[in-house]
Protein backbone atom coordinates (compact mmCIF):
# COMPACT_ATOMS: atom_id res chain seq x y z
CA UNK A 1 0.00 0.00 0.00
CA UNK A 2 1.40 3.60 -1.17
CA UNK A 3 0.22 5.27 1.97
CA UNK A 4 1.44 8.54 0.82
CA UNK A 5 -1.75 8.79 -1.72
CA UNK A 6 -3.91 7.62 1.05
CA UNK A 7 -3.04 9.66 3.49
CA UNK A 8 -3.21 12.86 0.66
CA UNK A 9 -6.71 12.03 -0.46
CA UNK A 10 -8.23 11.23 3.11
CA UNK A 11 -6.43 14.52 4.34
CA UNK A 12 -7.80 16.26 1.71
CA UNK A 13 -11.16 15.15 2.35
CA UNK A 14 -10.52 15.93 5.95
CA UNK A 15 -9.46 19.19 5.79
CA UNK A 16 -11.97 20.35 3.34
CA UNK A 17 -15.34 18.69 5.72
CA UNK A 18 -13.82 19.79 8.69
CA UNK A 19 -13.81 23.33 7.15
CA UNK A 20 -17.22 23.40 5.90
CA UNK A 21 -18.24 22.38 9.41
CA UNK A 22 -16.41 24.87 11.17
CA UNK A 23 -18.02 27.54 8.82
CA UNK A 24 -21.51 25.74 8.56
CA UNK A 25 -23.29 23.08 7.45
CA UNK A 26 -22.18 19.86 5.32
CA UNK A 27 -25.25 19.71 4.09
CA UNK A 28 -25.41 22.95 2.27
CA UNK A 29 -22.33 21.32 0.27
CA UNK A 30 -24.15 18.21 -1.48
CA UNK A 31 -26.19 18.99 -4.11
CA UNK A 32 -27.35 15.65 -6.26
CA UNK A 33 -28.17 18.01 -9.21
CA UNK A 34 -24.25 19.64 -9.42
CA UNK A 35 -22.70 15.75 -8.67
CA UNK A 36 -24.46 14.91 -11.82
CA UNK A 37 -23.83 17.40 -13.98
CA UNK A 38 -19.81 17.35 -12.85
CA UNK A 39 -19.13 13.42 -12.57
CA UNK A 40 -21.40 12.55 -15.26
CA UNK A 41 -20.38 15.24 -17.85
CA UNK A 42 -16.96 14.34 -16.73
CA UNK A 43 -17.24 10.65 -17.54
CA UNK A 44 -19.46 11.46 -20.35
CA UNK A 45 -16.74 13.78 -22.37
CA UNK A 46 -14.28 10.91 -21.38
CA UNK A 47 -15.90 7.98 -23.21
CA UNK A 48 -16.07 9.96 -25.96
CA UNK A 49 -12.39 10.87 -25.44
CA UNK A 50 -11.04 7.39 -24.86
CA UNK A 51 -12.00 4.12 -26.26
CA UNK A 52 -14.21 2.68 -23.82
CA UNK A 53 -12.08 -0.78 -23.09
CA UNK A 54 -9.65 1.83 -22.20
CA UNK A 55 -11.98 3.80 -20.20
CA UNK A 56 -12.55 0.17 -18.34
CA UNK A 57 -8.87 0.00 -16.90
CA UNK A 58 -9.57 3.35 -14.63
CA UNK A 59 -10.43 1.17 -11.53
CA UNK A 60 -7.21 -0.50 -12.45
CA UNK A 61 -5.46 2.49 -12.70
CA UNK A 62 -6.45 4.26 -9.57
CA UNK A 63 -5.49 0.88 -7.62
CA UNK A 64 -1.93 0.98 -9.31
CA UNK A 65 -1.25 4.52 -7.86
CA UNK A 66 -2.53 3.33 -4.38
CA UNK A 67 -0.24 0.28 -4.55
CA UNK A 68 3.54 -0.26 -3.84
CA UNK A 69 5.38 -1.04 -6.25
CA UNK A 70 7.37 -3.93 -4.06
CA UNK A 71 10.72 -3.32 -5.75
CA UNK A 72 13.75 -0.52 -5.92
CA UNK A 73 16.43 0.12 -7.72
CA UNK A 74 18.89 -0.97 -5.09
CA UNK A 75 17.39 -4.36 -4.68
CA UNK A 76 17.38 -4.58 -8.64
CA UNK A 77 21.33 -3.72 -8.40
CA UNK A 78 21.64 -6.54 -5.74
CA UNK A 79 19.54 -8.95 -7.97
CA UNK A 80 22.19 -8.26 -10.70
CA UNK A 81 25.74 -8.02 -8.85
CA UNK A 82 23.80 -11.91 -7.67
CA UNK A 83 23.79 -12.89 -11.37
CA UNK A 84 26.86 -11.15 -12.44
CA UNK A 85 28.36 -13.90 -9.60
CA UNK A 86 27.00 -16.60 -10.89
CA UNK A 87 28.15 -16.00 -14.14
CA UNK A 88 31.25 -15.28 -13.50
CA UNK A 89 31.64 -18.41 -11.42
CA UNK A 90 29.77 -20.87 -13.00
CA UNK A 91 29.48 -19.12 -16.89
CA UNK A 92 26.40 -17.70 -18.54
CA UNK A 93 24.60 -21.22 -18.98
CA UNK A 94 24.11 -21.18 -15.36
CA UNK A 95 22.13 -18.32 -14.89
CA UNK A 96 19.43 -20.16 -17.53
CA UNK A 97 18.82 -22.02 -13.94
CA UNK A 98 18.99 -18.78 -12.03
CA UNK A 99 16.02 -17.24 -14.51
CA UNK A 100 13.10 -19.87 -12.98
CA UNK A 101 13.29 -18.77 -9.82
CA UNK A 102 12.81 -15.02 -11.08
CA UNK A 103 9.45 -13.28 -11.21
CA UNK A 104 10.12 -10.29 -13.05
CA UNK A 105 9.20 -11.57 -16.39
CA UNK A 106 11.48 -8.29 -18.24
CA UNK A 107 14.66 -9.71 -15.96
CA UNK A 108 13.70 -13.27 -17.18
CA UNK A 109 13.27 -12.22 -20.83
CA UNK A 110 16.71 -10.91 -20.65
CA UNK A 111 18.44 -13.61 -18.99
CA UNK A 112 17.08 -16.31 -21.65
CA UNK A 113 18.41 -13.61 -24.30
CA UNK A 114 21.96 -13.57 -23.02
CA UNK A 115 21.84 -16.95 -22.33
CA UNK A 116 20.97 -18.22 -25.66
CA UNK A 117 24.02 -16.48 -27.00
CA UNK A 118 22.42 -13.22 -28.53
CA UNK A 119 24.34 -10.41 -30.08
CA UNK A 120 24.55 -7.66 -27.53
CA UNK A 121 23.12 -4.95 -30.03
CA UNK A 122 20.28 -7.20 -30.36
CA UNK A 123 19.56 -7.71 -27.14
CA UNK A 124 19.84 -4.36 -25.57
CA UNK A 125 17.43 -2.96 -29.00
CA UNK A 126 14.80 -6.02 -27.74
CA UNK A 127 14.82 -5.10 -24.37
CA UNK A 128 14.69 -1.18 -24.95
CA UNK A 129 12.02 -1.76 -27.44
CA UNK A 130 9.65 -3.24 -24.88
CA UNK A 131 11.13 -0.23 -22.52
CA UNK A 132 9.64 1.73 -24.92
CA UNK A 133 6.61 0.67 -25.04
CA UNK A 134 6.23 -0.30 -21.42
CA UNK A 135 6.52 3.75 -21.27
CA UNK A 136 3.98 4.34 -24.12
CA UNK A 137 1.43 2.16 -21.79
CA UNK A 138 2.13 4.57 -18.41
CA UNK A 139 1.42 7.65 -20.40
CA UNK A 140 -1.40 6.34 -21.82
CA UNK A 141 -2.91 6.05 -18.71
CA UNK A 142 -1.68 8.73 -17.11
CA UNK A 143 -3.29 10.43 -19.68
CA UNK A 144 -6.44 9.31 -19.37
CA UNK A 145 -6.59 11.33 -15.62
CA UNK A 146 -4.92 14.26 -16.86
CA UNK A 147 -7.65 14.29 -19.43
CA UNK A 148 -10.44 13.43 -16.62
CA UNK A 149 -8.74 16.36 -14.52
CA UNK A 150 -8.92 18.71 -17.11
CA UNK A 151 -12.95 18.04 -18.21
CA UNK A 152 -14.02 17.97 -14.55
CA UNK A 153 -13.25 22.00 -13.56
CA UNK A 154 -14.93 22.46 -17.79
CA UNK A 155 -18.30 21.11 -16.43
CA UNK A 156 -18.20 22.95 -13.31
CA UNK A 157 -18.06 25.55 -15.24
CA UNK A 158 -21.00 24.43 -17.30
CA UNK A 159 -22.81 23.70 -13.80
CA UNK A 160 -22.01 27.07 -13.31
CA UNK A 161 -23.50 28.96 -16.35
CA UNK A 162 -26.60 25.99 -15.75
CA UNK A 163 -27.38 27.66 -12.66
CA UNK A 164 -26.61 31.49 -13.29
CA UNK A 165 -29.50 31.08 -16.41
CA UNK A 166 -32.29 29.30 -14.56
CA UNK A 167 -31.33 32.07 -11.18
CA UNK A 168 -31.92 34.65 -14.11
CA UNK A 169 -35.45 33.51 -15.18
CA UNK A 170 -36.44 33.30 -11.43
CA UNK A 171 -35.25 36.46 -10.48
CA UNK A 172 -39.28 37.31 -9.96
CA UNK A 173 -39.42 34.53 -7.67
CA UNK A 174 -36.93 35.03 -4.50
CA UNK A 175 -37.61 31.54 -3.35
CA UNK A 176 -35.93 30.14 -6.40
CA UNK A 177 -32.76 32.37 -6.37
CA UNK A 178 -30.77 30.49 -3.64
CA UNK A 179 -31.35 26.96 -4.90
CA UNK A 180 -30.39 27.29 -8.52
CA UNK A 181 -27.18 29.86 -6.97
CA UNK A 182 -26.50 26.95 -5.11
CA UNK A 183 -25.98 24.69 -8.58
CA UNK A 184 -24.14 27.01 -9.96
CA UNK A 185 -21.50 27.43 -7.13
CA UNK A 186 -21.22 24.01 -6.10
CA UNK A 187 -20.57 22.68 -9.65
CA UNK A 188 -17.37 25.08 -9.54
CA UNK A 189 -16.27 23.32 -6.11
CA UNK A 190 -17.18 20.44 -7.29
CA UNK A 191 -14.85 20.23 -10.09
CA UNK A 192 -12.07 21.91 -9.01
CA UNK A 193 -11.74 19.86 -6.01
CA UNK A 194 -12.50 16.39 -8.28
CA UNK A 195 -9.49 17.72 -10.82
CA UNK A 196 -7.00 18.80 -8.06
CA UNK A 197 -7.57 16.28 -5.45
CA UNK A 198 -8.44 12.97 -7.13
CA UNK A 199 -7.36 13.13 -11.13
CA UNK A 200 -4.12 15.19 -11.44
CA UNK A 201 -2.55 14.24 -8.09
CA UNK A 202 -3.08 10.51 -9.71
CA UNK A 203 -2.09 11.34 -12.91
CA UNK A 204 1.39 12.79 -11.39
CA UNK A 205 1.82 9.85 -8.88
CA UNK A 206 1.07 7.24 -12.22
CA UNK A 207 3.90 9.67 -13.49
CA UNK A 208 6.26 9.23 -11.03
CA UNK A 209 5.59 5.36 -10.51
CA UNK A 210 6.35 5.03 -14.10
CA UNK A 211 10.13 6.52 -13.83
CA UNK A 212 10.72 4.46 -10.96
CA UNK A 213 9.93 1.66 -13.28
CA UNK A 214 11.60 2.99 -15.99
CA UNK A 215 14.92 3.25 -14.40
CA UNK A 216 15.01 0.07 -12.48
CA UNK A 217 14.30 -1.71 -15.91
CA UNK A 218 17.25 0.81 -17.30
CA UNK A 219 19.40 -0.67 -14.93
CA UNK A 220 18.32 -4.08 -15.77
CA UNK A 221 19.85 -3.78 -19.25
CA UNK A 222 22.87 -2.57 -18.44
CA UNK A 223 23.77 -5.08 -15.85
CA UNK A 224 22.28 -7.81 -18.18
CA UNK A 225 24.68 -5.99 -21.14
CA UNK A 226 27.72 -6.31 -18.85
CA UNK A 227 27.47 -9.38 -17.16
CA UNK A 228 27.48 -11.06 -20.96
CA UNK A 229 30.46 -9.06 -21.90
CA UNK A 230 32.11 -10.71 -18.51
CA UNK A 231 32.53 -7.38 -16.53
CA UNK A 232 33.75 -8.06 -13.17
CA UNK A 233 31.18 -8.06 -10.79
CA UNK A 234 32.26 -5.04 -8.48
CA UNK A 235 32.50 -2.95 -11.88
CA UNK A 236 29.26 -3.73 -12.94
CA UNK A 237 27.80 -2.29 -9.32
CA UNK A 238 29.91 0.83 -9.59
CA UNK A 239 28.49 1.65 -13.09
CA UNK A 240 24.68 0.48 -12.09
CA UNK A 241 25.17 2.61 -8.76
CA UNK A 242 25.70 5.69 -11.48
CA UNK A 243 22.08 5.08 -12.00
CA UNK A 244 21.13 6.01 -8.38
CA UNK A 245 20.92 9.44 -6.37
CA UNK A 246 23.48 9.87 -3.51
CA UNK A 247 21.20 9.30 -0.81
CA UNK A 248 20.14 6.06 -2.91
CA UNK A 249 23.96 4.98 -3.15
CA UNK A 250 24.86 4.93 0.36
CA UNK A 251 21.45 3.26 1.55
CA UNK A 252 22.78 0.23 -1.01
CA UNK A 253 26.10 0.54 0.60
CA UNK A 254 24.63 0.86 4.18
CA UNK A 255 23.26 -2.94 2.93
CA UNK A 256 25.88 -4.46 2.10
CA UNK A 257 27.95 -3.49 5.13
Amino acid sequence: MDLGTLIGIVSGFGLIIVSILLGGSLGAFIDIPSVMIVVGGTIAATLVAYPLPKVKEIIKLTQKAFKDRGSNPNEVIESMIELANKARKEGLLALEESSSGIDDDFIKKGVMLVVDGTDPDLVRTLLETELDFLEERHKSGQGLFETMGSFAPAFGMVGTLIGLINMLKKLDDPSAIGPAMSVALLTTLYGSFLANMIFIPIANKLKVKSREETLEREIIVEGLLSIQAGENPRIIEEKLKAFLPPSMRKELQEGEA
